[in-house]
């Protein structure tokens, strides 16, 4: 009897989105594993400056934990603000915001992700399909640098 070895999973070591292409790729050594189209805030372009501004920050940040019970299907949160952020938006009079996610679509409308996944509906945050984030999940450790780039 042949043993079958099941598939490795990548370990991602980058995740990089480009807001201007609404894209993310997840890559290992440098090299891209994973592909998607992605949903931002309905005022992408430009890096975020303070909180309801609709704009997902740029920059490199970790995404530092998950979340399985919010508004969304599951989410990873992008350790948003960091002290540049903080010291910017204080510098301005204005809060920086936070709770910065790549989720899944909002609980119960997974099924519209054929049509919102064509449109920038978040509040800042980075969405999936809900499928996506299922295989985001597996693929991405929690630890994992994140660089955001229009």
């Amino acid at each position: 009897m042949a043993l079958v070895s099941a598939p490795v999973l990548a370990q991602v070591d980058l995740v990089r989105v480009d807001k201007s292409q609404r894209q993310m790729e997840l890559l290992e050594q440098g090299a891209v594993v994973r592909s998607y189209s992605v949903a931002f805030g309905a005022n992408p372009q430009g890096h975020k400056q303070q909180e309801g501004d609709e704009k997902t920050p740029e920059g490199r940040y970790i995404l530092d934990y998950t979340k399985e019970d919010s508004s969304f299907y599951r989410a990873m949160h992008i350790d948003y603000p960091n002290a540049q952020d903080r010291a910017a938006a204080a510098e301005h009079g204005v809060s920086p915001g936070g709770l910065i996610m790549v989720h899944g679509q909002r609980n119960g409308l997974g099924w519209l992700a054929p049509l919102t996944q064509w449109f920038n509906w978040t509040d800042g945050c980075i969405a999936l399909t809900n499928d996506e984030m299922d295989e985001f999940m597996a693929l991405v450790p929690v630890g994992t640098p994140i660089e955001i780039r229009w």
